[in-house]
């Protein structure tokens, strides 16, 4: 026998890869509509294996897939030491796992299932924007194995930023520095900002539309452009750990320190030095963006008074902005802007990269 007759034997005979889905909140309940319209389409979409959420595994073999999503969103409220995925082995060799947690355990586990020939889908940044050891376990596992680790919606919700970043590289174009606003919802403050009212009202109509995370503190901190700066950096080629990016926090020490349930009453200690930061700017033709960026020289995550007609001013909404110099793009930069938050884009990132490695 032929080695191509018994290569295309050996492909009839292995198992369809099927989809297993970790995450059942807002993302994760976008992506099961998604994938059922996707479905009903006749996309060639994995059959869904089970998903799960911190309190329990639920089996979609043979069951509707938005039943098994409503039982497992239900079962939250019960309590459980141990995720009920940790310990299991139904993951299998060309499987799809998807990540729509933000969960440092499961982000721990991917370099894992990737090693096993697991492909992992994810859009959480605690993978590849985590310390260096983590994100060097992934790429290696990633080579070792021949899995793919699909990760577009970690930065920009599915933008095509870690494409085009991937695909200057690869075509041997040399980044010379990338820089933007990498926050949907640091863009949407800093849109409606206006210096008139109190940036902690602001804050509050963020939280309520669902731009912000529940605690905005973890926004504010700068910490989640961190990680996504992290992700391009290493997408660049650029050998970046997190303790070299310097973050400067919106946050004060005294509202840091606080206890969640203590946080609203106080966000007003916010005002006061957003207002003068807003002043300087007005009073130089400036406007407020928050900015990553790096360099060879360095990397930095923080607030900074652009001229009006700059071009990460533009934009509106929840959008990212981001400016990718190098010497193909060394006078103009390449922009990429477009929706950066919002769970619809996100599962819609993830689904994308479902699909990519199904088509393969």
């Amino acid at each position: 026998m032929s080695s191509v007759v018994q290569l295309a034997a050996a492909h009839r005979s292995a198992p369809a890869p099927r989809l297993a889905l970790l995450g059942t909140g807002v993302v994760g309940a976008a992506f099961v509509a998604r994938y059922q319209r996707l479905q009903q389409q006749g996309l060639p979409l994995p059959a869904f294996a089970w998903l799960a959420n911190s309190r329990v595994l639920n089996d979609c073999d043979g069951a509707p897939v938005q039943a098994a999503l409503d039982d497992a969103r239900a079962a939250l409220a019960s309590t459980s030491d141990l995720p009920p995925w940790a310990e299991t082995e139904a993951l299998r060799h060309g499987d799809v796992l998807v990540d729509a947690t933000a969960s440092e355990i499961v982000a721990d586990r991917h370099a894992e299932w990737l090693a096993r020939g697991v492909h992992v889908v994810t859009a959480n940044k605690l993978g590849s924007g985590a310390e260096s050891t983590r994100a060097g376990s992934i790429a290696d596992a990633v080579r070792a194995s021949g899995a793919r680790y699909g990760d577009s919606a970690t930065v920009g919700a599915g933008l095509p930023l870690l494409r085009s970043l991937r695909a200057l590289v690869a075509g041997g174009d040399r980044i010379h520095r990338v820089e933007g606003v990498l926050s949907g919802s640091l863009a949407w403050l800093f849109n409606h900002y206006d210096g008139m009212r109190p940036f902690s009202g602001f804050v509050r109509e963020a939280r309520e539309a669902g731009y912000t995370e529940p605690d905005p503190r973890l926004d504010l901190s700068g910490e989640d452009v961190r990680r996504k700066l992290l992700i391009l950096a290493r997408a660049a080629g650029l050998s970046l750990s997190a303790e070299e990016v310097r973050v400067e926090s919106l946050v004060p020490a005294e509202l840091a320190a606080l206890p969640v349930e203590e946080l609203d009453g106080a966000l007003d200690l916010l005002d006061a030095p957003l207002a003068t930061r807003f002043k300087d700017a007005y009073r130089n033709g400036e406007k407020l963006r928050f900015l990553g960026r790096f360099d060879a020289q360095g990397a930095s995550v923080g607030l900074q008074a652009l001229p009006a007609d700059h071009p990460l001013c533009g934009g509106s909404g929840t959008d990212n902005r981001v400016a990718i110099f190098s010497d193909r793009y060394r006078d103009q930069p390449l922009l990429i802007q477009g929706p950066g938050a919002g769970a619809e884009v996100t599962a819609a990132a993830l689904l994308d990269d479902v699909l990519d490695i199904a088509s393969r």
